[in-house]
């Protein structure tokens, strides 16, 4: 009798789990696993994707499965895209000065001095520009779709060996930085390296490279750049890049209409836990940098000289050399025009 009354609590609280899992599914669907191919390692930039992913086993009951691939191990840096192209995975991120030629129109997020200090305006314009019809023709091309920006906060640079105090420091001088930002520092004389984020610190050490910049701060230490730098800028503030979240255009449209619902609802969340990460990183790394570091801060004269030169300068060259592709000054004036939306 015993052994019976045993047996049937057992079936009892089994099926009392099979309920709780059953009403757990907020959203019902089929088995799907997807892989997201990122390189590095965790990091602020895909605390929101990784948020997105829990959410989405949480809604399905464990149905729809993303995990995201760290190191590069479905793919390099430099060949997300061709991945995405191949089926070879369901999403990737980017960095659009990885491959300037295979995403010319996302080079605008790169170009020197934009519009996107405030985190809310920056927030506004980069998922304005994702659904901007030359961004999403140049993902089309790799079979891709835009999903979610990376929102990278403003770059500072971090170096080693005498600090660029003023202007004229910069000639000559070995900078890990892509698109629109390396030519900015170009204009001062600076030479452009287009290293991969893992490479840069190897680079460091083996006196290949003099400064580079990032995303400030939590990018300097993910791939520990702050481990060799000597000083660092607080307000250079030159300007930033994408490096954002892609889907496979095939995968997506295989999905149930569910799924991909609740996919394009979680961009907001994404996005509020990325900017947030950020903002805890600096939170803790900044005092760090403060006390092992030499701080390179410049006068408003000195910003102002270096936005003249190599400001609008870039801006036109830019312009000018992608006007046979797409409309480069209309994508260029939406940025402009989205940030006084935000305002």
């Amino acid at each position: 009798m015993k052994r019976r009354s045993t047996l049937i609590n057992t079936l009892l609280a089994a099926s009392m789990l099979a309920g709780t899992a059953a009403t757990a599914a907020e959203i019902e669907g089929p088995k799907v696993f997807w892989k997201i191919s990122m390189w590095g390692n965790p990091r602020a930039l895909s605390a929101g994707m990784e948020e997105m992913a829990k959410n989405a086993a949480e809604a399905t009951g464990g149905n729809f499965q993303i995990k995201i691939f760290y190191g590069g191990q479905l793919s390099g840096a430099r060949e997300n895209l061709d991945g995405l192209k191949l089926n070879a995975f369901e999403g990737a991120a980017i960095c659009n000065f990885y491959h300037p030629g295979k995403n010319p129109a996302w080079m605008v997020f790169s170009l020197p001095f934009l519009p996107l200090g405030d985190p809310a305006v920056d927030r506004h314009v980069r998922s304005k520009l994702f659904e901007h019809p030359a961004l999403i023709a140049d993902m089309e091309r790799w079979n891709a779709i835009p999903y979610v920006s990376g929102l990278l906060p403003q770059y500072e640079i971090l170096g080693k060996g005498k600090a660029p105090n003023d202007l004229s420091d910069w000639a000559g001088m070995r900078v890990r930085a892509g698109g629109g930002l390396g030519s900015a520092l170009e204009k001062l004389g600076a030479v452009k390296q287009t290293l991969p984020a893992g490479e840069t610190s190897t680079a460091f050490q083996r006196g290949a490279l003099d400064a580079a910049a990032f995303p400030f701060t939590y990018a300097h230490v993910s791939f520990k750049i702050s481990d060799e730098a000597d000083w660092y800028t607080t307000n250079l503030t030159p300007g930033t890049s994408e490096c954002g979240w892609l889907f496979n255009k095939t995968a997506y449209e295989a999905l149930p209409p569910q799924y991909q619902e609740f996919l394009m609802s979680q961009r907001e969340t994404i996005m509020e836990t990325t900017q947030a990460a950020y903002a805890e990183q600096d939170k803790k790394n900044l005092p760090v940098f403060q006390e092992t570091m030499a701080q390179v801060t410049y006068s408003d004269e000195q910003l102002a000289e270096f936005r003249e030169v190599a400001g609008k300068p870039v801006w036109d060259e830019w312009i000018a050399a992608n006007s046979d592709k797409f409309d480069a000054q209309g994508l260029f004036d939406a940025v402009w025009s989205y940030a006084e939306e935000a305002k």
